[in-house]
């Protein structure tokens, strides 16, 4: 009973993973995913099939992400230093940027090819073509299920999960493709699949890539309104006025806040008592990263904005 409790835990605290077990289910993936990609290339070369290339890149791309993926990871660990004192955390954000800006670059492409041979469709094996993406879809679901667990915490990891997954549905429709093609020798089949697939990965990237740009913007973390915690600040007793607010993701899972407090009381343990005040209010909102600073009344900044600089 109570290991199936802890697990539950596990659920919960995504925290639990161990980091190096996580670095080794990713180089593991990575590995699978290379040699998948050779195989589907030869493959789509020899049947002269271009969907089966169409996956074979998009299985690449998992490749890559993941070894993007499995670096950023490393780097993110590190603890800030001088040189960054914030940290290496924003890694996995740049990362993924990296990751869909390839990925929308690529389905470009495909499309262009895609819409080539609808004009003109070339003959195609269909046999090798189901072969090989049925090797692709039993090592792109085995792939999904490495990164599941670390999925849930990283979105640089979920990134490389949902390749993944979409991966599956890929080789399934070159499966489904192929198949026609032996049945009913229809060609028109593979340039359609690419252009299905080619589509899929355009428009998981362009969904994908708005939030991260968010994140590198330093946007304000979802779940947080600056002007809702501006509101709760000047509330709290002693403060007179609230200014220079600055609230921003720290890292995927930590909120930062920072802002000029202007305390009417200019008797010292007082000013104290209220900046304790005022933390305590925004660590239980959930923000970890709180900077305040204290300023008396009569010597406020001039014509401070209330948010921003």
């Amino acid at each position: 009973m109570g290991h199936s409790h802890d697990h539950h835990g596990h659920h919960h605290h995504h925290h639990h993973i161990d980091p190096e077990a996580g670095d080794r289910q990713v180089a593991f993936a990575v590995a699978i995913n290379l040699l998948l990609t050779v195989a589907q290339i030869i493959g789509g070369v020899v049947s002269g099939s271009i969907a089966l290339i169409a996956d074979a890149v998009h299985n690449f791309s998992d490749a890559i992400s993941l070894v993007i993926a499995f670096f950023a990871r490393k780097i993110a660990r590190r603890p800030a230093d001088a040189r960054m004192t914030f940290g290496y955390g924003r890694a996995e954000m740049v990362a993924a940027l990296v990751n869909y800006t390839t990925l929308i670059v690529i389905s470009l492409y495909l499309a262009w090819e895609g819409i080539a041979r609808l004009i003109d469709p070339p003959a195609i094996q269909g046999w090798t073509v189901v072969i090989v993406a049925g090797i692709a879809l039993v090592i792109d679901l085995a792939t999904a299920l490495l990164t599941l667990r670390l999925s849930k915490e990283s979105a640089n990891i979920r990134a490389a999960f949902i390749h993944n997954l979409s991966d599956a549905l890929g080789s399934l429709a070159v499966i489904v493709g192929g198949t026609l093609v032996i049945l009913y020798d229809w060609r028109l089949v593979d340039p359609i699949i690419t252009l299905m697939i080619a589509g899929y990965i355009l428009y998981l990237a362009a969904t994908e890539i708005g939030p991260v740009i968010r994140n590198l913007m330093l946007a304000s973390p979802d779940g947080h309104d600056a002007e809702d915690l501006l509101e709760h600040i000047q509330e709290e007793e002693g403060v007179a006025a609230a200014h220079h607010l600055h609230l921003w993701q720290m890292t995927e899972h930590e909120a930062a806040l920072q802002v000029h407090l202007v305390v009417s009381d200019p008797d010292w343990p007082a000013a104290m008592d209220i900046r304790n005040r005022v933390r305590a209010m925004l660590v239980a909102k959930g923000i970890s990263h709180v900077t305040l600073e204290i300023e008396r009344a009569s010597a406020a900044c001039p014509n401070a904005p209330l948010i921003g600089h």
